[in-house]
């Protein structure tokens, strides 16, 4: 059962720990396309 647990709290971590870098490329990539110089 502590495996289980164990495993649950890993994924739930992981998912968390992916959104968050999810979001923090987005925002990158928009501030990329705001500030780009214009040609």
């Amino acid at each position: 059962m502590k495996k289980l647990l164990l495993l649950t709290a890993a994924a739930v971590v992981g998912y968390v720990a992916w959104q968050k870098y999810v979001q923090d490329r987005d925002e990158r990539d928009l501030w990329a396309e705001v500030t780009d110089t214009f040609e």
